[in-house]
């Protein structure tokens, strides 16, 4: 148990006491916003623009260039999915679960794309190709992107690219030192995996509710 604790808790040597607090604040409410996004709560969207703040101060401070943007477009993408969450679609329904359509899997591709050359761009400008953590932020960066606009518009797929990345930026924030991040996106890979599932089963309910 010792080892373990040395292991999460070493790394943090040195470090300001005010950025691990903070950063165990952050890791809390983006607990709080994986869990009520699985359960379609609109809460993911005030706890996620809570957690997303203090991670852009954090990963600012660190120098993290894609992961701050990752968490800046969070932060903008809550704001937009919040109000389109709770969007009446009719008098009574708000917005449902659906599947992506062939023009939003296209959208989705080119805005991957595009993320990547923007995030090159970004650390090519900075000089910040110091490390080949780098080159895995450029791509889980772009992984992330697709995945936050999917949710904000309630398509069932946004889980597996947040599964993807998540299961990615495990063993990518341990690396960095960030452990309580790291252990963060262990607990939201196994979430995003539930959360996948609970989604499934309401619009596969949906769907059979639509064609009686």
């Amino acid at each position: 148990m010792s080892q373990i604790f040395e292991l999460i808790f070493g790394q943090y040597q040195g470090e300001p006491q005010h950025l691990v607090i903070l950063e165990i604040i952050a890791v809390c409410f983006g607990f709080l916003s994986v869990w009520f996004s699985k359960q379609e709560n609109i809460l993911v969207y005030p706890t996620g623009i809570i957690s997303t703040a203090i991670f852009v101060y954090i990963l600012s401070i660190y120098g993290l260039l894609g992961d701050m943007m990752i968490n800046a477009y969070y932060f903008a993408m809550s704001i937009y999915g919040w109000y389109v969450w709770t969007r009446k679609i009719d008098d009574v329904h708000v917005t449902p679960i659906t599947s992506t359509t062939k023009s939003e899997t296209r959208t989705s591709i080119f805005l991957f794309i595009g993320t990547v050359i923007f995030v090159f761009i970004i650390y090519n400008i900075f000089n910040t190709w110091d490390s080949w953590t780098a080159y895995v932020d450029t791509f889980t960066t772009a992984i992330f992107f697709v995945g936050m606009w999917l949710m904000a518009l309630k398509k069932i797929e946004n889980w597996i690219y947040w599964i993807i990345g998540d299961i990615i930026s495990v063993p990518l924030y341990a690396y960095k030192g960030l452990m309580f991040t790291s252990l963060q996106y262990l607990v939201f890979t196994i979430i995003a995996i539930y959360g996948y599932r609970a989604w499934k089963r309401k619009l596969e309910g949906d769907l059979m509710l639509s064609t009686l």
